[in-house]
């Protein structure tokens, strides 16, 4: 099973949180991401939570194609 360090990777209040709390979070919850980021990724590609994100297509296709040339190597 895999494992993250939620601390490295949420802002200090969603930490403690649970995952299905988390997944439905406003994207800022996650580290480095601001409330204007999540504004722009609402009106590009209508993303409003970290699971909407995850589940973005263009970043699957990034991540299988990022994978691909790490395979590559």
């Amino acid at each position: 099973m895999a494992s993250i360090d939620l601390d490295k990777v949420l802002d200090k209040t969603w930490a403690d949180r649970g995952l299905p709390e988390i997944l439905a979070a406003p994207v800022a919850a996650l580290k480095g991401v601001s409330d204007r980021d999540c504004e722009l990724l609402q009106e590009a590609f209508g993303v409003k939570t970290a699971a909407d994100l995850a589940e973005l297509k263009y970043a699957r296709w990034a991540h299988a194609l990022a994978a691909l040339h790490t395979s590559a190597k």
